[in-house]
Protein backbone atom coordinates (compact mmCIF):
# COMPACT_ATOMS: atom_id res chain seq x y z
CA UNK A 1 0.00 0.00 0.00
CA UNK A 2 2.78 2.21 0.56
CA UNK A 3 4.63 1.70 -2.24
CA UNK A 4 1.69 2.52 -4.38
CA UNK A 5 1.09 5.44 -2.61
CA UNK A 6 4.81 6.53 -3.24
CA UNK A 7 4.63 5.98 -7.06
CA UNK A 8 1.13 8.05 -7.15
CA UNK A 9 3.46 10.82 -5.43
CA UNK A 10 5.95 10.61 -7.69
CA UNK A 11 3.60 10.74 -10.71
CA UNK A 12 2.30 13.60 -9.52
CA UNK A 13 5.50 15.40 -8.21
CA UNK A 14 6.67 14.68 -12.46
CA UNK A 15 3.31 15.78 -13.37
CA UNK A 16 3.52 19.34 -11.46
CA UNK A 17 6.77 19.69 -12.10
CA UNK A 18 6.52 19.29 -16.11
CA UNK A 19 2.95 21.76 -15.95
CA UNK A 20 4.42 24.53 -14.05
CA UNK A 21 7.55 24.35 -16.68
CA UNK A 22 5.13 24.21 -19.54
CA UNK A 23 2.96 26.98 -18.25
CA UNK A 24 6.26 28.92 -16.98
CA UNK A 25 7.76 29.01 -19.83
CA UNK A 26 5.12 30.40 -21.95
CA UNK A 27 4.03 32.35 -20.13
CA UNK A 28 7.53 34.04 -20.08
CA UNK A 29 7.98 34.05 -24.08
CA UNK A 30 4.55 35.82 -24.59
CA UNK A 31 5.43 37.95 -21.37
CA UNK A 32 8.88 38.87 -23.04
CA UNK A 33 7.58 39.03 -26.67
CA UNK A 34 4.39 41.15 -25.30
CA UNK A 35 7.25 44.14 -23.82
CA UNK A 36 9.53 43.67 -26.17
CA UNK A 37 7.25 44.87 -29.25
CA UNK A 38 6.45 48.20 -26.95
CA UNK A 39 10.11 48.95 -26.01
CA UNK A 40 13.49 50.28 -27.57
CA UNK A 41 15.34 49.12 -24.33
CA UNK A 42 15.46 44.74 -24.06
CA UNK A 43 18.40 44.74 -22.24
CA UNK A 44 16.94 47.25 -19.49
CA UNK A 45 14.15 44.85 -19.73
CA UNK A 46 16.46 42.16 -18.94
CA UNK A 47 17.99 43.84 -16.00
CA UNK A 48 14.77 44.18 -14.34
CA UNK A 49 14.23 41.01 -14.73
CA UNK A 50 16.83 39.66 -13.44
CA UNK A 51 16.89 42.75 -10.21
CA UNK A 52 13.16 41.21 -9.56
CA UNK A 53 14.38 37.81 -9.20
CA UNK A 54 17.50 39.07 -6.72
CA UNK A 55 15.04 40.65 -4.75
CA UNK A 56 12.96 37.45 -4.05
CA UNK A 57 15.63 35.41 -3.41
CA UNK A 58 16.88 37.68 -1.00
CA UNK A 59 12.77 37.66 0.93
CA UNK A 60 13.16 34.03 0.65
CA UNK A 61 16.27 33.72 2.15
CA UNK A 62 15.22 36.74 5.11
CA UNK A 63 12.25 33.95 5.55
CA UNK A 64 13.93 30.64 6.16
CA UNK A 65 12.41 29.80 3.12
CA UNK A 66 15.32 28.14 1.06
CA UNK A 67 17.13 25.06 1.95
CA UNK A 68 20.33 26.83 1.44
CA UNK A 69 21.76 30.03 3.16
CA UNK A 70 22.40 32.52 0.62
CA UNK A 71 26.30 33.65 0.16
CA UNK A 72 28.16 36.11 -1.81
CA UNK A 73 31.74 34.98 -1.75
CA UNK A 74 34.26 36.99 -4.06
CA UNK A 75 35.80 33.57 -5.12
CA UNK A 76 32.93 32.08 -5.50
CA UNK A 77 32.18 35.49 -8.06
CA UNK A 78 35.84 34.71 -9.49
CA UNK A 79 35.14 31.20 -10.55
CA UNK A 80 31.71 31.68 -12.17
CA UNK A 81 33.32 34.67 -14.60
CA UNK A 82 32.76 31.92 -17.23
CA UNK A 83 28.93 31.40 -16.40
CA UNK A 84 28.15 34.64 -15.57
CA UNK A 85 29.72 36.08 -18.75
CA UNK A 86 28.04 33.67 -20.97
CA UNK A 87 24.51 33.77 -19.09
CA UNK A 88 24.50 37.85 -20.06
CA UNK A 89 25.74 37.67 -23.49
CA UNK A 90 23.14 34.15 -23.75
CA UNK A 91 20.26 35.83 -22.24
CA UNK A 92 20.44 39.43 -24.04
CA UNK A 93 20.97 37.95 -27.21
CA UNK A 94 17.81 35.51 -26.91
CA UNK A 95 15.75 38.83 -25.87
CA UNK A 96 17.10 40.50 -29.09
CA UNK A 97 16.37 37.46 -30.90
CA UNK A 98 12.33 37.73 -29.52
CA UNK A 99 12.10 41.34 -30.18
CA UNK A 100 13.16 41.02 -34.03
CA UNK A 101 10.98 37.71 -34.87
CA UNK A 102 7.81 36.58 -34.12
CA UNK A 103 6.77 34.27 -31.38
CA UNK A 104 5.43 31.21 -32.90
CA UNK A 105 9.23 31.10 -35.41
CA UNK A 106 11.44 32.19 -31.82
CA UNK A 107 12.23 28.56 -31.73
CA UNK A 108 13.12 28.18 -35.14
CA UNK A 109 15.24 30.68 -34.76
CA UNK A 110 16.95 29.27 -32.19
CA UNK A 111 16.66 25.80 -33.45
CA UNK A 112 20.86 24.94 -33.47
CA UNK A 113 21.36 24.34 -30.17
CA UNK A 114 21.40 20.91 -30.16
CA UNK A 115 24.09 20.79 -33.11
CA UNK A 116 26.16 23.40 -31.69
CA UNK A 117 26.06 21.45 -27.87
CA UNK A 118 27.08 18.25 -30.05
CA UNK A 119 29.89 20.46 -31.64
CA UNK A 120 30.84 21.97 -28.38
CA UNK A 121 30.80 18.43 -26.83
CA UNK A 122 33.14 17.50 -29.70
CA UNK A 123 35.90 20.39 -29.03
CA UNK A 124 35.66 21.00 -25.55
CA UNK A 125 35.40 17.27 -23.64
CA UNK A 126 36.78 15.67 -26.72
CA UNK A 127 33.62 13.41 -27.16
CA UNK A 128 33.39 11.95 -30.96
CA UNK A 129 29.69 11.52 -31.57
CA UNK A 130 27.89 8.52 -33.16
CA UNK A 131 26.83 8.34 -36.08
CA UNK A 132 22.64 8.53 -35.29
CA UNK A 133 23.67 11.69 -33.56
CA UNK A 134 25.20 13.51 -35.85
CA UNK A 135 22.17 12.07 -37.96
CA UNK A 136 19.56 13.91 -35.31
CA UNK A 137 21.63 17.04 -35.67
CA UNK A 138 21.52 17.00 -39.28
CA UNK A 139 17.37 16.75 -39.53
CA UNK A 140 17.82 19.43 -36.81
CA UNK A 141 19.93 21.63 -39.12
CA UNK A 142 17.42 20.54 -41.99
CA UNK A 143 14.52 22.16 -39.90
CA UNK A 144 16.28 25.01 -39.20
CA UNK A 145 17.00 26.20 -42.91
CA UNK A 146 13.69 25.25 -43.88
CA UNK A 147 12.29 27.92 -41.58
CA UNK A 148 14.96 30.16 -42.83
CA UNK A 149 14.39 30.31 -46.86
CA UNK A 150 11.01 28.47 -47.04
CA UNK A 151 9.16 30.44 -44.81
CA UNK A 152 7.10 32.32 -47.11
CA UNK A 153 6.64 35.49 -45.07
CA UNK A 154 9.19 38.52 -44.06
CA UNK A 155 11.90 37.49 -41.71
CA UNK A 156 13.88 39.40 -40.02
CA UNK A 157 17.83 38.70 -40.71
CA UNK A 158 18.98 40.23 -37.72
CA UNK A 159 16.56 38.17 -35.66
CA UNK A 160 17.78 35.10 -37.38
CA UNK A 161 21.68 36.17 -36.50
CA UNK A 162 20.70 36.79 -33.19
CA UNK A 163 19.06 33.49 -32.56
CA UNK A 164 21.87 31.68 -34.17
CA UNK A 165 24.24 33.17 -31.96
CA UNK A 166 21.96 32.56 -29.04
CA UNK A 167 22.04 28.67 -29.97
CA UNK A 168 25.85 28.90 -29.93
CA UNK A 169 26.31 31.00 -26.29
CA UNK A 170 23.89 28.09 -24.69
CA UNK A 171 25.51 25.12 -26.37
CA UNK A 172 29.02 26.54 -24.81
CA UNK A 173 26.49 27.58 -21.32
CA UNK A 174 25.84 23.86 -21.22
CA UNK A 175 29.50 22.89 -21.15
CA UNK A 176 30.95 25.02 -18.05
CA UNK A 177 27.75 24.38 -16.00
CA UNK A 178 29.48 21.36 -14.23
CA UNK A 179 32.56 23.46 -13.65
CA UNK A 180 29.80 26.00 -12.32
CA UNK A 181 28.35 24.00 -10.04
CA UNK A 182 31.68 22.66 -8.43
CA UNK A 183 32.42 26.39 -7.48
CA UNK A 184 29.54 26.75 -5.21
CA UNK A 185 29.84 22.53 -3.49
CA UNK A 186 27.03 21.47 -6.58
CA UNK A 187 23.99 23.39 -5.04
CA UNK A 188 21.69 24.43 -7.92
CA UNK A 189 20.22 26.81 -6.30
CA UNK A 190 23.45 28.91 -5.11
CA UNK A 191 24.51 29.05 -8.35
CA UNK A 192 21.42 30.50 -9.42
CA UNK A 193 21.67 32.83 -6.88
CA UNK A 194 24.93 33.79 -7.71
CA UNK A 195 24.04 34.22 -11.27
CA UNK A 196 21.07 36.49 -11.24
CA UNK A 197 23.03 38.62 -8.72
CA UNK A 198 25.88 38.96 -10.79
CA UNK A 199 24.77 38.94 -14.15
CA UNK A 200 22.49 42.32 -12.91
CA UNK A 201 25.21 43.84 -11.62
CA UNK A 202 27.74 43.22 -14.96
CA UNK A 203 24.51 44.26 -17.15
CA UNK A 204 23.48 47.31 -15.32
CA UNK A 205 26.95 49.28 -17.10
CA UNK A 206 26.10 47.68 -20.39
CA UNK A 207 22.76 48.79 -20.75
CA UNK A 208 23.90 52.53 -20.78
CA UNK A 209 27.17 51.84 -23.31
CA UNK A 210 24.77 49.39 -25.55
CA UNK A 211 22.80 53.39 -25.73
CA UNK A 212 19.40 52.68 -24.28
CA UNK A 213 19.53 55.47 -22.20
CA UNK A 214 16.98 57.55 -24.81
CA UNK A 215 14.71 54.50 -24.99
CA UNK A 216 14.51 54.45 -21.06
CA UNK A 217 13.54 58.27 -20.88
CA UNK A 218 11.25 57.82 -23.13
CA UNK A 219 9.68 54.66 -21.80
CA UNK A 220 9.46 56.66 -18.12
CA UNK A 221 8.97 60.47 -19.55
CA UNK A 222 7.31 60.40 -22.95
CA UNK A 223 4.15 61.39 -22.80
CA UNK A 224 3.09 59.35 -25.98
CA UNK A 225 4.25 56.26 -24.08
CA UNK A 226 2.02 57.11 -20.59
CA UNK A 227 -0.81 57.97 -22.46
CA UNK A 228 -3.04 55.69 -24.93
CA UNK A 229 -6.22 57.66 -26.24
CA UNK A 230 -7.04 54.04 -27.17
CA UNK A 231 -7.49 52.80 -23.35
CA UNK A 232 -5.12 50.16 -24.45
CA UNK A 233 -2.41 49.54 -21.60
CA UNK A 234 0.31 52.13 -21.76
CA UNK A 235 4.20 51.19 -22.64
CA UNK A 236 5.36 51.88 -19.12
CA UNK A 237 1.96 49.44 -17.53
CA UNK A 238 3.52 47.08 -20.32
CA UNK A 239 6.90 46.95 -19.17
CA UNK A 240 6.00 47.25 -15.54
CA UNK A 241 3.47 44.56 -15.63
CA UNK A 242 5.79 42.18 -17.99
CA UNK A 243 8.88 42.48 -15.40
CA UNK A 244 6.92 41.67 -12.95
CA UNK A 245 5.53 38.57 -14.42
CA UNK A 246 8.84 37.56 -15.98
CA UNK A 247 11.00 38.11 -13.04
CA UNK A 248 8.95 36.00 -10.56
CA UNK A 249 8.39 33.08 -12.97
CA UNK A 250 12.33 33.49 -13.80
CA UNK A 251 12.98 33.09 -9.92
CA UNK A 252 10.25 30.65 -9.33
CA UNK A 253 11.94 28.40 -12.25
CA UNK A 254 15.03 28.42 -10.33
CA UNK A 255 13.40 27.17 -7.53
CA UNK A 256 11.90 23.93 -9.34
CA UNK A 257 14.94 23.08 -11.05
CA UNK A 258 16.01 21.51 -7.74
CA UNK A 259 12.95 19.45 -7.91
CA UNK A 260 13.40 18.78 -11.81
CA UNK A 261 16.93 17.40 -11.59
CA UNK A 262 15.00 14.74 -9.02
CA UNK A 263 11.86 13.75 -10.76
CA UNK A 264 12.49 14.59 -14.14
CA UNK A 265 14.60 12.54 -17.02
CA UNK A 266 15.89 13.51 -19.85
CA UNK A 267 13.23 12.35 -22.30
CA UNK A 268 10.54 13.59 -19.93
CA UNK A 269 12.24 17.29 -20.42
CA UNK A 270 12.43 16.68 -24.32
CA UNK A 271 8.60 15.69 -24.71
CA UNK A 272 7.74 18.95 -22.46
CA UNK A 273 9.43 20.73 -24.56
CA UNK A 274 8.36 19.73 -27.63
CA UNK A 275 5.26 20.53 -26.89
CA UNK A 276 6.26 23.70 -25.46
CA UNK A 277 7.37 24.68 -28.56
CA UNK A 278 4.21 23.62 -30.67
CA UNK A 279 2.15 25.07 -28.24
CA UNK A 280 4.57 28.67 -28.27
CA UNK A 281 3.44 28.85 -32.19
CA UNK A 282 0.10 28.55 -31.59
CA UNK A 283 0.00 31.20 -28.96
CA UNK A 284 1.94 33.25 -31.14
CA UNK A 285 -0.62 32.99 -33.61
CA UNK A 286 -3.33 33.75 -31.16
CA UNK A 287 -1.65 36.38 -29.34
CA UNK A 288 0.19 38.18 -31.89
CA UNK A 289 -1.73 37.39 -34.51
CA UNK A 290 1.62 35.64 -36.62
CA UNK A 291 1.43 33.82 -39.75
CA UNK A 292 2.23 29.90 -39.35
CA UNK A 293 2.83 29.14 -42.83
CA UNK A 294 3.32 25.81 -44.15
CA UNK A 295 7.32 26.52 -44.44
CA UNK A 296 6.94 27.42 -40.52
CA UNK A 297 4.77 24.81 -39.87
CA UNK A 298 7.59 22.21 -41.59
CA UNK A 299 10.43 23.38 -40.05
CA UNK A 300 9.41 23.27 -36.57
CA UNK A 301 7.83 19.74 -37.27
CA UNK A 302 11.46 18.56 -38.73
CA UNK A 303 13.63 20.41 -35.92
CA UNK A 304 10.90 18.25 -33.01
CA UNK A 305 11.53 15.15 -35.65
CA UNK A 306 15.31 15.52 -35.11
CA UNK A 307 15.23 16.52 -31.39
CA UNK A 308 13.25 13.64 -30.84
CA UNK A 309 15.02 11.43 -32.72
CA UNK A 310 18.31 12.28 -30.72
CA UNK A 311 16.83 12.14 -27.37
CA UNK A 312 15.70 8.04 -28.01
CA UNK A 313 19.03 7.73 -29.51
CA UNK A 314 20.96 9.46 -26.14
CA UNK A 315 18.37 7.31 -24.26
CA UNK A 316 19.51 3.62 -25.62
CA UNK A 317 23.74 4.93 -25.35
CA UNK A 318 23.02 5.77 -21.72
CA UNK A 319 21.20 1.92 -20.98
CA UNK A 320 23.96 0.58 -22.74
CA UNK A 321 26.52 2.10 -20.83
CA UNK A 322 24.97 1.09 -17.57
CA UNK A 323 24.22 -2.62 -18.46
CA UNK A 324 28.10 -2.56 -19.71
CA UNK A 325 28.91 -1.10 -16.35
CA UNK A 326 26.61 -3.51 -14.07
CA UNK A 327 23.84 -0.89 -13.34
CA UNK A 328 20.37 -1.81 -14.85
CA UNK A 329 18.85 1.80 -14.08
CA UNK A 330 18.98 4.60 -16.31
CA UNK A 331 20.72 8.07 -14.63
CA UNK A 332 19.71 11.18 -15.40
CA UNK A 333 22.50 12.57 -16.53
CA UNK A 334 23.86 15.78 -18.53
CA UNK A 335 24.28 14.93 -22.47
CA UNK A 336 27.78 15.97 -22.11
CA UNK A 337 28.99 13.87 -18.83
CA UNK A 338 27.43 10.57 -21.00
CA UNK A 339 29.66 11.79 -23.47
CA UNK A 340 32.77 12.46 -21.98
CA UNK A 341 32.27 9.23 -19.86
CA UNK A 342 32.08 7.18 -23.01
CA UNK A 343 35.74 8.77 -24.43
CA UNK A 344 37.22 8.39 -21.03
CA UNK A 345 36.26 4.89 -21.47
CA UNK A 346 37.53 4.55 -24.86
CA UNK A 347 41.22 5.80 -23.92
CA UNK A 348 41.15 3.32 -21.17
CA UNK A 349 40.74 0.59 -23.53
CA UNK A 350 44.21 -1.10 -23.96
CA UNK A 351 45.39 -1.26 -27.87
Amino acid sequence: MSSQNAQKSSRLAVTGVIVFYLVAALAMVMANKWVLNVTEAPLFFLFTQLVIAVILFLISDAFRLLPDRLTLSLDVCKGLIPMISLNVIGLSFSNYTLKYVDASFYQVARGLVLPFTVCTSFFFLHSRPSLRILVSCSVVTLGFFIGVFLDGTSISLVGVLFGVASSAITALHSVVIKQSLNVVNGSALLLSWYTNAISAIVLAPIVILAGEGPGIAKLFFGIDELVREDGAMSALGTFLWGSAITGTLGFLMSIASLLSIKVTSPITHMVSSAVRGVAASLLGMWLFRDVITSGRASSIAVILLGSFYYTWVKHQETQNTNSTSGRGSYERVKMEDVEKGQHNRKEAKPE
